[in-house]
């Protein structure tokens, strides 16, 4: 541990570049931090503790909820609501925000987290997450309201999220570069093993799901076909597809070693035609961290951290990695929108697809 670097000893030191400015944010941050290893305790013991498996209740938008869902909903309210820097929290598992009650101080900062991200991988044993950001409350009267939290990406204030896989690491932005954080489970602390990370710009590697391809538009399927197409093709590179079906798994992958991921617009529900992640909760934050590490976000169409919320649970469509394939991606739906694009019935896509041989 000698020389090593602990999360404590990075919060001191970037409130010491920040002048004190940074000094209830990094108390969050270590308030969250308690929490993340609460669950990772939780997810090592898995069916040792009755934890594995569905829950009896749905959340908000209607889905079925594990039980870890909820376990690690509850872990993040308590460790972070005595604080004092907070004035609420919102959660992808709780319908409405969640006021600091007033029996603790109340701070100046809103709180909002994905509690665990892909559980429905919890049973396989494949690797979970936790998202969350920070956003400073808007100047008003007592209590809190919907609409406080309604605030684009590019106004967090913090940003991160905690993989628990053979180990559990905690990714974190305060505004100025990415940093890694491994857990040492002999001291229980962060340490600091990934200073400074940096997406590369160029890529041959994506992450899409695939089953969804027949109700793609015209711009993924025109990026993935040329992907698939491999040297023979139009881009003249072999490309490598992954899909793990945890946005925080696809992000680190991208943050280590480059890539894309993208859960793109598509037609399979008219409800969701928007998007299915949530902007709130796992788009904004990822793409504030993506950015910061020289990466781009986009929907496709527009800037991820320049879209404002409509609801607190909105979906949106996500583009993010490697910034140069993520600006040929929204050229191909800039294309399509200005009538230069490939239809669907264009015989390319006749050809061959993910799914069918040639």
């Amino acid at each position: 541990m000698t020389g090593r670097t602990t999360l404590a000893k990075f919060i001191a030191d970037e409130d010491r570049r920040a002048a004190g400015a940074a000094a209830d944010l990094g108390a969050l941050v270590l308030d969250l931090a308690t929490a993340l290893k609460g669950i990772s305790a939780l997810l090592l013991r898995g069916e040792l503790a009755d934890a594995l498996g569905d829950a009896a209740t749905r959340h908000s938008q209607g889905e079925r909820q594990k039980k870890l869902d909820d376990l690690a909903n509850q872990i993040l309210l308590g460790a972070c609501e005595r604080g004092g820097t907070l004035a609420g929290i919102a959660s992808e598992e709780m319908e409405q925000p969640y006021p600091i009650p007033g029996a603790y101080d109340r701070g100046r900062y809103l709180l909002v987290f994905d509690p665990l991200d892909g559980s429905s991988n919890l049973d396989v044993n494949i690797g979970v997450g936790t998202i969350f950001s920070v956003l400073r409350r808007p100047e008003a009267p007592d209590g809190i309201a919907v609409g406080d939290f309604l605030q684009p990406g590019s106004r967090q204030l913090c940003a991160g999220y905690a993989l628990y896989g053979h180990s559990t690491m905690l990714v974190l932005t305060l505004g100025r570069g990415v940093h890694g954080f491994t857990l040492d489970p002999a001291i229980n602390e962060f340490v600091l093993t990934h200073p400074e990370l940096r997406i590369p710009e160029e890529t041959c590697e994506f992450a899409v799901n695939a089953s969804n391809e027949r109700f793609w538009e015209p711009p993924v399927l025109r990026y993935v076909e040329e992907c698939l197409a491999g040297q023979a093709g139009p881009r003249e590179v072999d490309f490598n597809m992954r899909w793990v079906a945890s946005l925080v798994a696809e992000v680190h992958r991208i943050l280590v070693r480059g890539g894309l991921f993208m859960y793109p617009r598509d037609s399979k529900d008219a409800a969701r035609q928007r998007g299915q992640l949530r902007l709130l909760y796992q788009a904004a934050p990822m793409a504030m961290i993506v950015e910061k590490a020289g990466g781009f976000a986009s929907t496709g169409r527009a800037p991820l951290l320049q879209v404002v919320p409509r609801a607190l649970h909105e979906r949106v469509p996500v583009i993010l990695g490697s910034r140069r394939e993520v600006e040929r991606l929204v050229r191909y739906h800039g294309d399509q929108d200005n009538g230069l694009g490939r239809p669907y019935t264009d015989p390319l896509f006749n050809v061959r697809s993910l799914l069918r041989e040639p």
